[in-house]
């Protein structure tokens, strides 16, 4: 769901993009007089987490008189990962606190909202090839995902322990009881923890959680649906012959259907899916605790976005102190596509993920009274619609149009009954064809055909009511056959569905853009995962079920399947970073469709793709799982890019836990160890930047490069030839970029690929020249 953003003065609503597109939400908390502020001290000095509370509560005391008053205000002690607390206080208060030493910063709380049967055959992940990834990490058994969201329906057969063996015995994590979750029944070898965080939420409402007239439990079971649907697509155990609507048949499984799921609720099924801050930053302090291996989100902000030490920002914060202690941190890019520079969760430690369609399409039939047959798409698996009486309303004056709007349908329902209605809109929200189906419906008429924009996701119409999705030019074709015949007809067949290579991938609409809009240099989206009309397990309450099922889209959706696929890699590779891990599914991504065909990225219009759409490309775990080369980063890296983004020596040196001092010499954000090298201004003079890479494939190798340079621009290496041995692990290189075009302000592509002739380790390069530096500082 992609929800607007709406602020007061004392409290900012961030959009954590509950990633099911296109559901429009708005949500206005009552502001009071003591409100929710999260105190930030930076990295714990304390190893033992009660010492760390007590001094919390001894520093608030020092503002609210006695540690007692200071307990009673006093809504979490963030002392595992980070240090820190949240309390209900007043702006004098939180003041005063910002003053006191250790304090970092002290910000408002702030809501956020939220945003497989095919998907991973798609991805050459099917479990009769006996040496894919799957296989050789035996389906991630032993590696931990925690899901943040908003929670999971445990009696899903998506959660069976069957073929389980023990809990990993590093796990310290608990399952909480709750309303509706007894831990004895709900937790098992696959579920093997279960949180909920709801006070930073309930301190901001000022009500109790039933007041909205939402289902809702005070536990970690899932009344949204959208948790069951993120775990059960990240880490779900095999349940055969699964449907939905008699679609998309086929056996429902996670990416690592081995590794078990540790649930954290922190989103609450209020007005669509509201996160607090607060909640949040708890939930990763408990996490880094518990031991979790992966941490996945389907959560993410509007634009504009804060910077990555604002804690308001708490999915940046959190996972930094998370990604320091080896954990994959994987969010959502968020569903504010096509437009550019709407990309969410930027932080260079997140692995930000894009969503992508598969090689499926849910095709329908539409034969018009002259045997002329056109093909929509819908998910409709009724009888069909015989031939049947085919309308366009059409009124008489000057906009003889204006009544086949869909969204402002004027039907006559002596006209319509019995009748297929064709109409037309520019809107792209699936609740325009729910209403438009409405109109139709209580007119009479028996089917709805749409012409609009072809977008990506597909919903059911209540009741099974068939209407079918058509694009402006065959819309138009049925418009003219009306238009041309006194007695227009048309029958409806179910939809079928087609797969295989006649269906390329494509960037879904929805999925949110690149360039960065807090740092360009830094590249966004990093990969591209499925994530359109994607099937799993869903709560019992989520009004498009089909029984324990439903096919949902959104960057919510590609976002576990990237942590599956992390999963794997964990467990095949226990020792590697989250950095390494990344750099692994960017450099090996799929730049064409697994069946050798474009990828396009779909808008208006539709263009071919580029790393601002997809980042590295549609991930391809069999490659990922020997990549050849890593561009690795590790704190030195991640202490240079606050450096480089000019955040001051103190709230460095409290996110770190160490005293940090830039360099008086400016560092560049280029030469950050990414892999990709996005440059936002170049002029006549060139620029070089600098790439470390580690060999983590055969001991001796030599590695020589390919360059795709961007149009005008040369692109030169050195040195150009990487050498590896048993002494030499890791070498630098250096990437010269120069160019004679005096000013181009839109972005080229190219691409840099180093090769053994087994492994082909390939980074995205962007360049975009400007007579002027619009960012104030060179580059």
């Amino acid at each position: 769901m992609d929800f607007p953003l709406l602020a007061t003065p004392l409290l900012l609503l961030l959009c954590l993009i509950f990633v099911l597109h296109d559901h429009t939400t708005t949500t206005m908390v009552e502001a009071k007089t003591n409100n929710v502020h999260i105190v930030y001290m930076g990295e714990k000095q304390h190893v033992d987490p009660d010492f760390v509370t007590d001094s919390h509560l001894n520093l608030l005391a020092k503002i609210v008189g006695s540690k007692e008053r200071a307990s009673e205000l006093m809504v979490y002690s963030y002392r595992h990962g980070f240090s820190g607390f949240a309390a209900k206080l007043t702006e004098s208060q939180a003041q005063d606190i910002a003053e006191l030493p250790g304090v970092v910063r002290v910000i408002p709380n702030s809501l956020h909202r939220l945003q497989t049967t095919r998907t991973w055959d798609s991805l050459d992940l099917t479990t009769q090839a006996p040496s894919n990834l799957l296989h050789k990490s035996n389906n991630g058994d032993g590696v931990i995902i925690g899901i943040f969201d908003t929670g999971i329906w445990p009696e899903s057969k998506s959660f069976s322990e069957n073929g389980l063996g023990p809990v990993p015995s590093r796990w310290k994590g608990v399952c909480e009881s709750g309303e509706s979750f007894d831990p004895t029944k709900h937790c098992n070898q696959k579920i093997i923890g279960a949180r909920w965080f709801v006070k930073g939420f309930l301190a901001e409402y000022g009500k109790p959680l039933n007041a909205s007239g939402e289902i809702e439990y005070l536990s970690a079971r899932d009344a949204n649906g959208h948790g069951t649907h993120t775990a059960s697509t990240a880490a779900g155990s095999f349940v055969g012959n699964v449907s939905y609507k008699g679609l998309a048949n086929g056996t429902a499984r996670g990416g690592a259907s081995n590794a078990r799921v540790a649930v954290y609720k922190v989103c609450w099924n209020f007005q669509g899916g509201q996160c607090s801050s607060a909640d949040i930053l708890k939930a990763f302090d408990k996490a880094i605790h518990d031991g979790v291996d992966v941490l996945s989100l389907s959560i993410g902000f509007q634009i504009p976005m804060f910077s990555d030490v604002d804690e308001r920002n708490g999915i940046a914060t959190g996972s930094f102190h998370a990604v320091a202690r080896g954990i994959s941190v994987v969010c959502a890019a968020g569903n504010s596509g096509p437009s550019a520079q709407t990309v969410q969760n930027t932080a260079p430690w997140i692995l930000t993920v894009a969503a992508s369609s598969i090689d499926r399409e849910f095709l329908t039939s539409i034969t018009l009274g002259n045997n002329k047959t056109l093909t929509g798409k819908a998910i409709y698996d009724g009888r069909g619609v015989g031939l049947t009486g085919l309308l366009y309303p059409e009124s008489n004056g000057l906009d003889p149009t204006a009544s086949g709007v869909c969204e402002a349908l004027q039907l006559n329902q002596t006209n319509v009954a019995g009748q297929v209605v064709l109409c037309f809109t520019s809107m792209t929200r699936p609740v325009t064809i729910m209403s438009a189906a409405a109109a139709v419906k209580a007119a009479g008429g028996v089917g709805l055909i749409v012409a609009k924009h072809p977008t990506s996701g597909l919903y059911p119409c209540p009741g099974d009511f068939p209407c079918i999705e058509v694009d402006y030019e065959v819309g138009t074709k049925i418009l003219f056959y009306i238009r041309s015949t006194r007695i227009p007809l048309a029958k409806l067949s179910p939809s079928k569905t087609v797969v295989g290579r006649p269906l390329s991938a494509q960037v879904a609409q929805f999925s949110s853009r690149g360039p960065n809009s807090i740092e360009p240099a830094i590249l966004k989206p990093d990969i591209t995962a499925p994530g359109v009309n994607v099937l799993a397990a869903t709560s019992p309450h989520d009004r498009f079920a089909d029984g324990e099922f439903v096919m949902h889209s959104g960057t919510s959706m590609s976002t576990p399947h990237i942590s599956g696929i992390v999963a794997l890699l964990k467990a095949l590779h226990p020792t590697w970073s989250p950095a390494a891990i990344k750099s692994a599914l960017v450099t090996t991504a799929w730049r064409t469709s697994p069946s050798g065909s474009p990828i396009f990225a779909k808008g208006s219009p539709p263009k071919l793709a580029d790393p601002f759409d997809y980042g590295g490309g549609i991930v391809n775990p069999n490659a990922a799982a020997d990549p050849g080369l890593v561009y690795d980063m590790d704190m030195a890296d991640c202490i240079h890019y606050l450096c480089a983004m000019h955040y001051n020596n103190s709230v460095i040196s409290q996110l770190t836990g160490n005293v940090t001092n830039c360099p008086i010499r400016k560092l560049s954000v280029l030469d950050v160890n990414l892999p990709s090298i996005i440059i936002p201004s170049i002029r006549s003079t060139s620029i070089t930047v600098t790439r470390t890479v580690t060999n983590v494939g055969a001991q001796n190798s030599t590695y020589r490069p390919t360059i795709e340079p961007p149009s005008g621009i040369v692109v030169s290496v050195r040195p150009d030839v990487l050498t590896f041995n048993s002494t030499v692990k890791k070498v630098s290189f250096k990437v010269t970029f120069s160019t004679t075009l005096q000013m181009n302000t839109q972005y080229l592509f190219g691409s840099l690929t180093w090769s053994d002739r087994v492994h082909f380790v390939r980074i995205p390069l962007a360049v975009r020249t400007e007579m002027f530096q619009p960012y104030g500082d060179e580059y």
